[in-house]
């Protein structure tokens, strides 16, 4: 498949893998990059030297191309930013933040940035700085998310930074979701649940089960009340939350709440842990490789553009 997402990217299919925070690394980043996507490390709270060990785990693994994510929140932001440009990561998308003048100190250093953003408005700031790409996620999404679904965001997105190309993220695991994306005017997509249930994934076997037993109404927003919402599938956990933003608990009673949960429940505590997950989890079924997933995608978007134009006749 041939576009802007590919042809900038180097990359044979304009699918990226989302940067998930101890869950994408190294087997699962440079499986998606052999099989023609691009796999991307999820930095989350890793130390600066944490991140250079995955980077080159990951060169270890793939000669092709692959980015990391940044967690503008993070306490090692700064040193992971020192790690990428030292590491010469070709690509970096980031989250959680206005990447702001990083974007053209990464240029500086032949880095494409690549923003995850979940409004218009910060789209067209960024739209200012220069960028090349624009990952437009909804809310759809696991973990962080925004408040506009991917269906609303995108085509929205698509207008204001035109004719720049979009990436549409959240909700998307397979091939009909990908058309449906591409109906809406973007040229490629970001998936993340889809991958973590892959055989090269390194996350815990129950973080897969739950992911793989979980319907259309598994997750569960929490951390409304502290202005960073999170999705993830309803546990202890979720509930505990409930009942902390129910009774109205301070920031600092909720925060210390959700301190280091995600990796619980990457090492597989699923139920005091954040299973952190979209809503399309109720359409994964099974663990595969991560070639044949993204095969599949391919092959399923094909196929769905192909009954469109006979749709249309009809």
């Amino acid at each position: 498949m041939r576009g802007r997402v590919t042809e900038i990217l180097g990359i044979k299919y304009p699918i990226l893998q989302g940067g998930m925070a101890w869950v994408s690394t190294a087997p699962l980043v440079a499986a998606v990059s052999e099989a023609g996507g691009l796999g991307i490390i999820g930095a989350g709270g890793m130390t600066g030297e944490g991140l250079r060990e995955e980077i080159r785990r990951t060169k270890s693994l793939t000669h092709k191309p692959f980015g990391v994510n940044l967690m503008l929140l993070s306490t090692y932001v700064k040193e992971q930013i020192e790690v990428v440009k030292e590491e010469k990561v070709p690509v970096v998308t980031t989250g959680a933040g206005n990447p702001g003048e990083l974007i053209e100190d990464f240029a500086h250093q032949g880095i494409l940035t690549i923003p995850v953003v979940a409004s218009v408005a910060l789209a067209k700031r960024l739209l200012r700085r220069g960028i090349k790409l624009i990952i437009a996620e909804g809310m759809e999404s696991g973990g962080h998310i925004g408040e506009i679904t991917t269906m609303c965001l995108v085509p929205q997105i698509v207008d204001a930074v035109s004719p720049l190309p979009v990436i549409a993220a959240g909700g998307i695991a397979d091939g009909r979701g990908m058309a449906a994306c591409f109906a809406l005017g973007a040229e490629g997509v970001q998936i993340g649940t889809r991958f973590v249930c892959t055989e090269e994934c390194e996350v815990h076997p129950l973080y897969k089960e739950a992911i793989i037993k979980a319907q259309d109404r598994s997750t569960v927003v929490t951390g409304t009340t502290t202005g960073h919402p999170v999705r993830c599938l309803r546990n202890r956990l979720t509930r505990q939350f409930e009942e902390l933003e129910s009774r109205k608990a301070t920031l600092e009673e909720i925060e210390a709440l959700g301190s280091g949960r995600l990796k619980e429940a990457v090492c597989g505590n699923v139920e005091e842990g954040s299973v952190m997950s979209g809503q399309i989890a109720g359409l994964v079924k099974d663990i595969k490789p991560v070639r044949q997933v993204i095969e599949d995608i391919i092959r399923e978007f094909k196929e769905t553009v192909t009954k469109l134009p006979q749709m249309v006749e009809d």
